[in-house]
């Protein structure tokens, strides 16, 4: 598989689900990966990317971004409120914002910084106890007290859990988005995106299928 590969299959899903393919944007998801291989992608011409962590986007993206000032770096990872100032400089849109404190963190960082990135919340649709995300019967709430805190809400996000079929997830996702007048769709990684595109996606997250298997950094 490699960038070309799947920008054929975005390609073919859109034309299946009859949308636009300037529509759906694809986050090349650089996360644990050398840097010769983020690199190699640079070079095809991509220019946006997703990562996890802050702390390794903040030690590989201000030095890519010298040579490539075009490219945009989103954070599709967990946020610690005492890493969101960083977080802010760094990256154009943050799609993980699943809680209260995060968002009051970040409402208070855009009144000081005169600044915001594009946030989406993360909602756990599958209920997982284990992972991050507001629930779904509270996502309306939540919603409605990012907006009164005049944060830049664009979309949801979730992370279907492995062992369910990940279109139901994004069949409630884009409910939950519909309902409350939000056009971003965050959701589909490297084995489901065409399904998420289906649904209505306009960020897809790919690593995998795109770089390679990851490398485990050093111990």
């Amino acid at each position: 598989m490699s960038l070309s590969d799947i920008k054929t299959r975005i390609a073919k899903a859109c034309d299946a689900a009859g949308r636009n393919v300037d529509d759906v944007q694809l986050l090349a998801v650089s996360k644990v990966q050398p840097l010769d291989r983020v690199e190699a992608v640079l070079q095809e011409g991509h220019r946006l990317f997703g990562e996890n962590r802050v702390q390794e986007a903040a030690g590989k993206w201000p030095d890519f971004q010298k040579t490539y000032p075009e490219a945009k770096v989103h954070l599709i990872g967990p946020l610690q409120s005492n890493k969101a100032r960083q977080a802010m400089e760094l990256f154009e849109a943050i799609h993980s914002v699943d809680r209260p404190k995060l968002a009051t963190a970040l409402a208070r960082l855009a009144q000081e910084l005169g600044h915001c990135p594009d946030l989406f919340i993360q909602v756990n649709t599958g209920e997982e106890p284990q992972k991050a995300g507001i629930l779904p019967r509270e996502a309306d709430g939540f919603i409605a007290e990012c907006r009164a805190l005049d944060l830049p809400i664009k979309g949801l996000m979730c992370i279907p859990p492995v062992e369910e079929t990940p279109s139901l997830h994004f069949a409630l996702l884009a409910k939950i988005a519909k309902r409350n007048d939000l056009a971003g769709l965050s959701m589909g990684m490297s084995s489901d995106f065409e399904q998420a595109i289906a649904l209505g996606a306009t960020h897809i997250r790919v690593g995998s299928a795109i770089f390679g298997d990851r490398v485990a950094p050093e111990a």
